[in-house]
């Protein structure tokens, strides 16, 4: 071969292989968090502090996490999940999420814990655009994409949750009396604006409310006052500690309103054996994960791969704290948006993939209920069904309903 010919050859053979080399580094995109080796998630949970009882979520997404490792990996990334204590403190989680970004470096934060602290640190997440990801408070404002595209939503919103609740009182109480406690922060406010929005012109039903701050040791007082204004249905609208003084207090002063329970705080360990059993029964809420207490999911193949995944990954973990379940589901929408990044690892596409979720599910999830977003719906979880406390476990009832609020 001529020595022209066989400059030409390997000069053609360098080309491709230099073409195939860069189209495969193309292929790989990282923002600071992730590398071929991990990816780099942080957290904040109150760990401590009157909001503690929901610190095993964090514990139960750490064990989710490391499961995905022992088992390889995302893409063949391991997760390194970075959680700080913030005691349920704004002041304290603006400090932790500074030093997430800036010292620890992660590419995403994930699951923040709590309304305020979300709200202290969200301006500063989507000014420096680093994902504050599926949020872990149901307020309606982590569904604004136009004003705030680094900050996204996972359970459903309270305003939805509010008006559920109004629906049912409307059809099976339309003449009862409503007394109301709740959170003096923006998920009260918003759990109050959805159940008076959904009562409408019989708004009028709530005829006493009382706030309370979430460090307060009783709520005694807002209680005694509340059973005073001759109620007859009591909502409480509060974290674990104060959900469970309610409940008690109800209890001690004799007071037998029909009782509905946020949410937030339906944990038979963390707030209804601590309020006691019999005092919590008849106890009306809302699900949208199966709860480890009903006996309707005792062969649940769902919640047997949870309890699996519990005795070896969590042996410490309650397995009648629905918070875990909550932890194990949130933990395993992260997932999915990781595997669904690929190679391109950053901010931008994990925010593009979270918002690309076509109806994902956990087997801990309600049957029906299925997890969808897009570039304009940042609420992921819209759907739940009611559920009332025999006095031992959580038994849903209804059809699925669908929450209209946010959009």
């Amino acid at each position: 071969m001529p020595v022209r010919m066989q400059n030409l050859v390997a000069l053609t053979m360098f080309a491709v292989a230099a073409t195939v080399a860069t189209a495969a580094q193309a292929q790989k995109k990282y923002d600071p968090g992730a590398s071929d080796a991990e990816i780099k998630i942080g957290n904040i949970m109150p760990y401590s502090g009157p909001a503690s009882a929901y610190g095993t979520i964090g514990k139960a997404q750490a064990a989710y996490f490391n499961k995905i490792n022992a088992e390889g990996g995302i893409n063949g990334r391991k997760i390194n999940f970075v959680s700080y204590d913030d005691a349920f403190s704004p002041p304290k989680a603006v400090e932790q999420a500074r030093k997430l970004v800036e010292s620890d470096e992660v590419l995403l934060i994930f699951q923040p814990l709590g309304t305020q602290s979300n709200s202290a640190i969200q301006k500063y997440m989507n000014a420096r655009k680093v994902p504050q990801l599926f949020v872990a408070t149901g307020a309606t404002k982590w569904g604004d994409p136009q004003n705030f595209p680094w900050t996204m939503g996972w359970q459903p919103n309270y305003q939805s949750e509010g008006r559920i609740y109004a629906a049912y009182i409307l059809k099976n109480f339309p003449n009862g009396k409503i007394a109301a406690l709740w959170q003096n922060d923006d998920a009260g406010k918003d759990q109050m604006k959805g159940l008076r929005d959904g009562l409408g012109d019989k708004a009028g039903m709530i005829i006493a409310d009382k706030s309370y701050e979430i460090s307060d040791p009783t709520i005694d007082s807002q209680i005694v006052a509340l059973k005073d204004s001759g109620a007859d249905i009591m909502m409480t609208w509060a974290a674990p500690k104060g959900a469970a003084q309610a409940i008690r207090k109800v209890a001690e002063l004799g007071w037998k309103p029909v009782y509905f329970l946020g949410n937030v705080s339906t944990s038979v360990a963390a707030v209804l054996k601590p309020a006691g059993l019999e005092n919590s029964k008849g106890i009306i809420s809302t699900a949208y994960l199966k709860d480890p207490t009903d006996p309707l999911w005792k062969n649940d193949p769902g919640i047997k791969t949870w309890f699996a995944f519990m005795d070896k990954y969590f042996p410490d973990g309650d397995k009648t704290n629905i918070n875990n379940i909550y932890g194990y589901a949130s933990a395993q929408t992260m997932v999915q948006v990781l595997k669904q990044c690929g190679d391109n690892l950053t901010r931008e596409n994990v925010m593009k993939q979270a918002a690309s979720l076509k109806d994902f599910t956990s087997e801990v999830l309600l049957p029906g209920i299925k997890i969808n977003t897009a570039a304009n719906d940042f609420f992921p979880i819209e759907q739940m069904q009611l559920m009332k406390f025999n006095g031992e476990a959580w038994e849903v009832f209804g059809d699925i309903i669908t929450g209209e609020v946010g959009h």
